[in-house]
Protein backbone atom coordinates (compact mmCIF):
# COMPACT_ATOMS: atom_id res chain seq x y z
CA UNK A 1 0.00 0.00 0.00
CA UNK A 2 1.47 3.56 -0.94
CA UNK A 3 2.19 6.21 1.62
CA UNK A 4 -0.04 9.13 1.41
CA UNK A 5 2.54 11.87 1.34
CA UNK A 6 1.37 15.19 0.05
CA UNK A 7 3.48 18.19 -0.29
CA UNK A 8 2.51 20.85 2.47
CA UNK A 9 3.82 24.62 3.95
CA UNK A 10 7.25 24.36 5.18
CA UNK A 11 8.14 24.08 8.61
CA UNK A 12 10.87 26.96 9.74
CA UNK A 13 14.26 25.61 9.86
CA UNK A 14 13.47 22.27 8.09
CA UNK A 15 14.83 20.36 5.33
CA UNK A 16 13.61 17.56 3.08
CA UNK A 17 15.19 14.50 2.81
CA UNK A 18 18.35 14.41 0.07
CA UNK A 19 16.58 11.45 -1.65
CA UNK A 20 12.94 13.61 -1.90
CA UNK A 21 15.26 16.18 -3.54
CA UNK A 22 16.55 13.79 -5.66
CA UNK A 23 13.62 11.94 -6.39
CA UNK A 24 11.89 15.65 -7.36
CA UNK A 25 15.10 16.61 -9.56
CA UNK A 26 14.51 13.46 -11.28
CA UNK A 27 10.76 14.16 -11.83
CA UNK A 28 11.15 17.96 -13.04
CA UNK A 29 12.95 16.15 -15.91
CA UNK A 30 10.69 13.24 -16.93
CA UNK A 31 7.43 15.00 -16.42
CA UNK A 32 7.05 18.34 -18.01
CA UNK A 33 5.56 21.68 -16.11
CA UNK A 34 2.15 21.45 -14.87
CA UNK A 35 1.82 17.82 -16.00
CA UNK A 36 -1.41 17.31 -13.79
CA UNK A 37 -1.33 13.29 -13.70
CA UNK A 38 2.07 13.07 -12.39
CA UNK A 39 1.54 15.85 -9.64
CA UNK A 40 -1.59 13.68 -8.48
CA UNK A 41 0.86 10.80 -8.49
CA UNK A 42 3.60 12.73 -6.96
CA UNK A 43 0.54 13.94 -3.93
CA UNK A 44 -0.86 11.03 -3.07
CA UNK A 45 2.62 8.37 -3.55
CA UNK A 46 5.36 11.10 -2.31
CA UNK A 47 8.06 11.93 -4.88
CA UNK A 48 10.58 8.57 -4.25
CA UNK A 49 7.70 6.14 -5.05
CA UNK A 50 6.35 8.22 -7.63
CA UNK A 51 9.75 8.09 -9.49
CA UNK A 52 9.95 4.19 -9.08
CA UNK A 53 6.64 4.07 -10.30
CA UNK A 54 6.99 6.45 -13.11
CA UNK A 55 10.03 4.66 -14.45
CA UNK A 56 8.49 0.93 -14.03
CA UNK A 57 10.78 0.14 -10.44
CA UNK A 58 7.74 -0.51 -8.83
CA UNK A 59 4.34 -1.63 -9.54
CA UNK A 60 1.29 0.97 -9.01
CA UNK A 61 -1.42 -0.74 -6.21
CA UNK A 62 -4.36 -1.24 -7.21
CA UNK A 63 -6.49 1.68 -5.75
CA UNK A 64 -3.64 4.04 -7.06
CA UNK A 65 -5.79 4.76 -10.36
CA UNK A 66 -8.83 5.33 -8.58
CA UNK A 67 -7.12 7.73 -6.35
CA UNK A 68 -5.63 9.83 -8.97
CA UNK A 69 -8.73 10.05 -10.52
CA UNK A 70 -10.51 11.34 -7.71
CA UNK A 71 -7.77 13.78 -7.29
CA UNK A 72 -7.39 15.53 -10.58
CA UNK A 73 -11.40 15.84 -10.78
CA UNK A 74 -10.97 17.69 -7.23
CA UNK A 75 -8.40 19.76 -9.30
CA UNK A 76 -10.54 20.64 -12.05
CA UNK A 77 -8.56 18.34 -14.64
CA UNK A 78 -11.61 16.30 -15.86
CA UNK A 79 -10.99 13.08 -17.37
CA UNK A 80 -7.57 11.74 -18.54
CA UNK A 81 -6.28 8.22 -20.44
CA UNK A 82 -5.11 6.36 -17.37
CA UNK A 83 -1.89 5.71 -15.26
CA UNK A 84 -0.73 3.11 -17.49
CA UNK A 85 -0.89 6.01 -20.56
CA UNK A 86 1.05 8.41 -18.61
CA UNK A 87 3.48 5.38 -17.68
CA UNK A 88 3.70 5.23 -21.17
CA UNK A 89 4.47 9.04 -22.45
CA UNK A 90 7.29 8.90 -19.56
CA UNK A 91 8.73 6.13 -20.44
CA UNK A 92 10.89 7.87 -23.28
CA UNK A 93 12.83 10.19 -20.81
CA UNK A 94 13.40 7.81 -18.09
CA UNK A 95 16.98 6.65 -20.07
CA UNK A 96 18.11 10.71 -19.66
CA UNK A 97 17.53 10.99 -16.18
CA UNK A 98 20.11 11.89 -14.06
CA UNK A 99 19.48 13.89 -11.39
CA UNK A 100 23.09 13.94 -9.56
CA UNK A 101 24.58 15.45 -12.94
CA UNK A 102 21.78 17.86 -12.90
CA UNK A 103 22.37 18.96 -9.05
CA UNK A 104 26.25 19.38 -9.56
CA UNK A 105 25.77 21.44 -12.82
CA UNK A 106 23.76 23.46 -10.78
CA UNK A 107 25.88 23.47 -8.08
CA UNK A 108 29.15 24.55 -10.16
CA UNK A 109 26.84 27.85 -11.21
CA UNK A 110 26.40 28.14 -7.52
CA UNK A 111 22.96 27.66 -7.27
CA UNK A 112 20.78 25.16 -5.83
CA UNK A 113 17.91 22.94 -5.78
CA UNK A 114 14.53 24.20 -3.49
CA UNK A 115 11.21 21.37 -2.87
CA UNK A 116 8.42 21.52 -0.71
CA UNK A 117 9.49 20.87 2.53
CA UNK A 118 12.00 23.11 2.73
CA UNK A 119 12.07 26.12 5.14
CA UNK A 120 12.62 28.03 2.04
CA UNK A 121 9.99 26.72 0.03
CA UNK A 122 7.97 29.39 -1.18
CA UNK A 123 4.58 29.18 1.00
CA UNK A 124 2.13 31.35 -1.43
CA UNK A 125 3.17 28.65 -4.26
CA UNK A 126 0.71 26.56 -1.98
CA UNK A 127 -2.54 28.43 -3.93
CA UNK A 128 -1.69 26.93 -7.03
CA UNK A 129 -2.99 23.43 -5.65
CA UNK A 130 -2.19 20.38 -7.80
CA UNK A 131 -0.47 22.45 -10.01
CA UNK A 132 2.31 23.65 -7.55
CA UNK A 133 5.39 22.78 -8.82
CA UNK A 134 7.70 19.60 -7.96
CA UNK A 135 11.04 21.97 -7.43
CA UNK A 136 12.67 25.48 -8.35
CA UNK A 137 16.23 25.48 -9.18
CA UNK A 138 17.77 28.63 -8.53
CA UNK A 139 20.48 30.51 -9.49
CA UNK A 140 20.34 33.95 -7.71
CA UNK A 141 22.44 35.98 -5.03
CA UNK A 142 20.51 34.94 -2.13
CA UNK A 143 18.39 32.21 -1.02
CA UNK A 144 15.30 33.64 0.24
CA UNK A 145 11.98 34.50 -1.04
CA UNK A 146 10.00 37.96 -0.13
CA UNK A 147 7.12 37.61 1.00
CA UNK A 148 3.88 37.52 -0.74
CA UNK A 149 2.66 41.05 -0.03
CA UNK A 150 6.41 42.53 -1.08
CA UNK A 151 6.36 41.23 -4.48
CA UNK A 152 5.04 42.65 -7.45
CA UNK A 153 4.49 41.09 -11.44
CA UNK A 154 5.32 43.43 -14.05
CA UNK A 155 4.58 42.15 -17.45
CA UNK A 156 3.53 42.74 -21.08
CA UNK A 157 5.02 42.65 -24.58
CA UNK A 158 8.35 41.71 -26.31
CA UNK A 159 7.67 44.27 -28.37
CA UNK A 160 7.18 46.56 -26.56
CA UNK A 161 6.78 50.51 -27.29
CA UNK A 162 8.80 53.55 -26.10
CA UNK A 163 5.95 54.67 -23.57
CA UNK A 164 5.44 50.73 -22.40
CA UNK A 165 8.93 49.99 -21.40
CA UNK A 166 9.23 53.54 -19.80
CA UNK A 167 6.27 52.50 -18.06
CA UNK A 168 7.82 49.58 -16.75
CA UNK A 169 10.99 51.05 -15.99
CA UNK A 170 9.68 53.99 -13.87
CA UNK A 171 7.48 51.79 -12.04
CA UNK A 172 10.06 49.20 -11.44
CA UNK A 173 12.28 51.94 -10.21
CA UNK A 174 10.14 53.01 -7.68
CA UNK A 175 8.84 49.61 -6.55
CA UNK A 176 12.26 48.94 -5.75
CA UNK A 177 12.41 52.36 -3.45
CA UNK A 178 9.84 51.19 -1.76
CA UNK A 179 11.46 47.36 -1.11
CA UNK A 180 9.41 45.17 -3.22
CA UNK A 181 10.54 42.92 -5.23
CA UNK A 182 9.71 42.74 -8.80
CA UNK A 183 9.48 39.55 -10.59
CA UNK A 184 9.03 39.02 -14.61
CA UNK A 185 9.85 37.05 -17.67
CA UNK A 186 13.41 36.88 -19.29
CA UNK A 187 12.10 38.22 -22.42
CA UNK A 188 12.71 41.35 -24.23
CA UNK A 189 10.27 44.33 -24.18
CA UNK A 190 8.47 44.81 -20.43
CA UNK A 191 9.92 41.74 -18.69
CA UNK A 192 13.76 43.44 -19.94
CA UNK A 193 12.50 46.86 -18.67
CA UNK A 194 11.36 46.16 -15.75
CA UNK A 195 14.75 44.26 -14.19
CA UNK A 196 16.47 46.97 -15.05
CA UNK A 197 14.18 49.48 -13.52
CA UNK A 198 14.34 46.89 -9.99
CA UNK A 199 17.84 46.58 -10.59
CA UNK A 200 18.81 50.30 -10.47
CA UNK A 201 15.92 51.28 -7.57
CA UNK A 202 16.12 47.74 -5.58
CA UNK A 203 16.32 48.30 -1.92
CA UNK A 204 15.46 44.89 -0.95
CA UNK A 205 17.47 41.81 -0.31
CA UNK A 206 15.85 40.18 -3.71
CA UNK A 207 15.16 43.23 -5.81
CA UNK A 208 13.98 41.28 -8.87
CA UNK A 209 13.45 37.70 -9.99
CA UNK A 210 13.30 36.46 -13.17
CA UNK A 211 11.40 33.62 -13.80
CA UNK A 212 12.47 31.40 -16.96
CA UNK A 213 11.11 28.80 -19.30
CA UNK A 214 13.94 26.79 -20.00
CA UNK A 215 16.93 25.52 -17.49
CA UNK A 216 18.87 28.63 -15.73
CA UNK A 217 22.33 27.19 -17.04
CA UNK A 218 21.35 28.98 -20.12
CA UNK A 219 20.46 33.10 -20.38
CA UNK A 220 18.01 33.33 -22.63
CA UNK A 221 17.06 35.00 -24.53
CA UNK A 222 20.73 35.27 -25.42
CA UNK A 223 20.40 39.35 -26.56
CA UNK A 224 19.36 39.54 -22.21
CA UNK A 225 22.31 37.59 -21.26
CA UNK A 226 24.24 40.58 -19.49
CA UNK A 227 20.85 41.87 -18.10
CA UNK A 228 20.13 38.10 -16.57
CA UNK A 229 23.58 37.59 -15.38
CA UNK A 230 23.46 41.17 -13.09
CA UNK A 231 19.56 39.39 -11.94
CA UNK A 232 21.34 36.35 -10.80
CA UNK A 233 23.80 38.18 -9.37
CA UNK A 234 22.09 40.95 -7.65
CA UNK A 235 18.59 39.22 -7.29
CA UNK A 236 17.91 35.76 -8.53
CA UNK A 237 16.84 33.28 -11.85
CA UNK A 238 14.54 30.29 -11.09
CA UNK A 239 13.05 27.53 -13.51
CA UNK A 240 10.77 24.42 -12.82
CA UNK A 241 12.98 22.61 -15.53
CA UNK A 242 16.72 21.20 -14.81
CA UNK A 243 19.72 22.63 -16.21
CA UNK A 244 19.86 21.91 -19.98
CA UNK A 245 16.27 22.02 -20.47
CA UNK A 246 14.69 23.96 -23.83
CA UNK A 247 12.64 26.84 -23.55
CA UNK A 248 9.63 25.21 -25.36
CA UNK A 249 6.34 27.80 -25.96
CA UNK A 250 4.48 25.34 -23.86
CA UNK A 251 6.58 26.01 -21.07
CA UNK A 252 6.78 29.63 -21.32
CA UNK A 253 2.87 29.15 -20.84
CA UNK A 254 3.04 27.26 -17.76
CA UNK A 255 6.16 29.14 -16.59
CA UNK A 256 3.50 32.26 -16.50
CA UNK A 257 1.30 30.60 -13.54
CA UNK A 258 4.45 30.50 -11.26
CA UNK A 259 5.28 34.05 -12.33
CA UNK A 260 1.35 34.61 -11.12
CA UNK A 261 1.71 33.13 -8.16
CA UNK A 262 4.91 34.70 -6.78
CA UNK A 263 3.35 38.02 -6.74
CA UNK A 264 0.68 39.49 -5.21
CA UNK A 265 -0.15 42.03 -7.96
CA UNK A 266 0.36 41.15 -11.36
CA UNK A 267 0.90 44.52 -13.63
CA UNK A 268 -0.16 44.48 -17.20
CA UNK A 269 1.97 47.35 -18.45
CA UNK A 270 1.55 46.71 -22.16
CA UNK A 271 -0.45 43.63 -23.90
CA UNK A 272 -1.54 42.77 -27.29
CA UNK A 273 -5.65 41.25 -27.77
CA UNK A 274 -3.88 37.73 -27.78
CA UNK A 275 -0.58 37.82 -25.49
CA UNK A 276 1.39 35.81 -23.11
CA UNK A 277 1.09 38.71 -20.78
CA UNK A 278 -2.89 37.74 -20.38
CA UNK A 279 -1.77 34.64 -19.86
CA UNK A 280 -0.16 36.02 -16.85
CA UNK A 281 -2.90 37.60 -15.67
CA UNK A 282 -5.83 35.08 -16.26
CA UNK A 283 -3.61 32.51 -13.54
CA UNK A 284 -3.46 35.69 -11.58
CA UNK A 285 -7.17 36.09 -11.27
CA UNK A 286 -8.13 31.98 -11.17
CA UNK A 287 -5.90 31.81 -7.63
CA UNK A 288 -7.49 35.11 -6.58
CA UNK A 289 -4.73 37.16 -7.10
CA UNK A 290 -4.88 40.66 -7.86
CA UNK A 291 -4.43 42.46 -11.62
CA UNK A 292 -3.97 45.67 -12.67
CA UNK A 293 -3.28 47.12 -16.39
CA UNK A 294 -1.81 50.50 -17.68
CA UNK A 295 -3.71 52.36 -19.77
CA UNK A 296 -2.54 53.05 -23.25
CA UNK A 297 -3.47 54.99 -26.46
CA UNK A 298 -6.31 53.80 -28.05
CA UNK A 299 -4.45 53.32 -31.13
CA UNK A 300 -1.99 51.04 -30.09
CA UNK A 301 -2.16 47.54 -30.42
CA UNK A 302 0.58 47.18 -27.74
CA UNK A 303 -1.79 48.25 -25.01
CA UNK A 304 -5.67 46.32 -26.57
CA UNK A 305 -4.76 43.52 -24.61
CA UNK A 306 -4.74 46.45 -21.30
CA UNK A 307 -8.36 47.42 -22.32
CA UNK A 308 -9.37 44.29 -22.58
CA UNK A 309 -8.77 43.62 -18.99
CA UNK A 310 -9.98 46.47 -18.14
CA UNK A 311 -13.19 46.70 -20.09
CA UNK A 312 -14.14 42.97 -19.01
CA UNK A 313 -13.67 44.05 -14.70
CA UNK A 314 -10.67 41.59 -14.48
CA UNK A 315 -8.22 44.20 -13.67
CA UNK A 316 -7.98 47.45 -11.85
CA UNK A 317 -6.53 50.61 -13.61
CA UNK A 318 -3.35 52.13 -12.07
CA UNK A 319 -1.47 54.87 -13.28
CA UNK A 320 1.48 54.96 -10.83
CA UNK A 321 3.52 53.29 -7.94
CA UNK A 322 1.45 54.33 -5.23
CA UNK A 323 -1.74 52.79 -6.88
CA UNK A 324 0.06 49.20 -7.13
CA UNK A 325 1.94 49.58 -3.58
CA UNK A 326 -1.81 50.31 -2.17
CA UNK A 327 -2.84 46.85 -4.28
CA UNK A 328 0.01 44.50 -2.54
CA UNK A 329 -0.88 46.09 0.59
CA UNK A 330 -4.43 45.09 0.23
CA UNK A 331 -3.45 41.62 -0.80
CA UNK A 332 -3.23 38.43 1.48
CA UNK A 333 -3.64 37.31 4.67
CA UNK A 334 0.29 38.23 5.27
CA UNK A 335 -0.44 41.58 6.51
CA UNK A 336 -2.01 41.26 9.42
CA UNK A 337 1.03 38.75 10.56
CA UNK A 338 3.45 41.40 9.57
CA UNK A 339 1.60 43.84 10.84
CA UNK A 340 1.54 42.49 14.28
CA UNK A 341 4.64 41.02 14.11
CA UNK A 342 6.36 44.44 13.90
CA UNK A 343 3.94 46.67 15.64
CA UNK A 344 6.10 47.09 18.64
CA UNK A 345 8.99 48.02 17.96
CA UNK A 346 6.82 50.88 15.48
CA UNK A 347 4.89 52.08 18.86
CA UNK A 348 5.76 55.48 19.32
CA UNK A 349 6.55 56.35 15.65
CA UNK A 350 4.66 59.43 13.83
CA UNK A 351 3.56 59.06 10.42
CA UNK A 352 6.76 61.02 8.91
CA UNK A 353 8.89 58.48 10.62
CA UNK A 354 7.20 55.54 9.73
CA UNK A 355 7.36 57.53 5.96
CA UNK A 356 10.72 57.96 6.42
CA UNK A 357 11.36 54.07 7.41
CA UNK A 358 9.83 52.49 4.42
CA UNK A 359 12.03 55.14 2.06
CA UNK A 360 15.36 53.55 3.83
CA UNK A 361 17.18 50.61 1.33
CA UNK A 362 18.24 47.50 3.41
CA UNK A 363 21.04 46.69 1.45
CA UNK A 364 22.57 49.92 0.34
CA UNK A 365 23.16 53.71 1.74
CA UNK A 366 21.16 56.33 0.27
CA UNK A 367 21.91 60.08 0.81
CA UNK A 368 19.27 62.56 2.77
CA UNK A 369 18.61 64.05 -0.61
CA UNK A 370 17.29 60.94 -2.02
CA UNK A 371 15.45 60.00 0.89
CA UNK A 372 13.40 63.70 1.03
CA UNK A 373 12.77 62.96 -2.91
CA UNK A 374 10.95 58.91 -1.89
CA UNK A 375 9.51 59.69 1.45
CA UNK A 376 8.46 63.41 0.33
CA UNK A 377 9.85 65.19 2.96
CA UNK A 378 12.19 67.88 3.69
CA UNK A 379 15.97 68.23 4.43
CA UNK A 380 15.42 69.05 8.19
CA UNK A 381 12.07 66.58 8.50
CA UNK A 382 14.41 64.13 7.17
CA UNK A 383 17.31 64.53 9.68
CA UNK A 384 15.58 64.58 12.80
CA UNK A 385 13.38 61.75 11.35
CA UNK A 386 16.56 59.78 10.84
CA UNK A 387 17.97 60.94 14.50
CA UNK A 388 14.59 59.44 16.46
CA UNK A 389 15.24 55.98 13.88
CA UNK A 390 18.41 55.71 14.66
CA UNK A 391 18.05 56.42 18.36
CA UNK A 392 15.75 53.26 18.16
CA UNK A 393 17.68 51.47 16.25
CA UNK A 394 15.48 51.27 13.18
CA UNK A 395 18.10 53.22 11.05
CA UNK A 396 22.19 53.32 10.97
CA UNK A 397 24.44 55.66 9.56
CA UNK A 398 27.49 54.13 6.99
CA UNK A 399 30.11 56.18 5.29
CA UNK A 400 28.06 59.17 5.49
CA UNK A 401 24.37 57.83 4.15
CA UNK A 402 21.98 55.83 5.35
CA UNK A 403 20.03 52.90 5.78
CA UNK A 404 17.40 50.58 7.49
CA UNK A 405 18.69 48.43 10.45
CA UNK A 406 18.64 44.65 10.19
CA UNK A 407 16.53 43.42 12.65
CA UNK A 408 18.75 40.85 13.24
CA UNK A 409 21.63 43.15 13.52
Amino acid sequence: MMSNAPSGPARAGHIAPDDERIARAALSRLMEPQDTAGLALVRLTGAVDALRIATGQLAAGPSLEQEMTALLLDGGSGSWPGLPASLKRWMPRVPDLAPERDLATLQRLGGRIIIPGDALWPVQLADLGLQEPLCLWWRGHELEFPPLRRTVALVGSRDSTGYGGAVAGEFAYGLGQRGYTVVSGGAYGIDAHAHRGALAGGSSDVPTIAVMAGGVDRYYPSGNEELLRAVANQGAVIAEVPPGSAPTRYRFLQRNRLIAAFAAVTVVVEARWRSGALNTAHHAEAIGRMVAAVPGSIHSANSAGCHRLLREGGAVCVTDVGEIAELAGGSGEELVGEKEASGSEHDGLTLEDLVLLDALPLRTITSVEKLGVVAGLGPEAVRAGLGRLGLLGLAVSERGGWKRARKNA
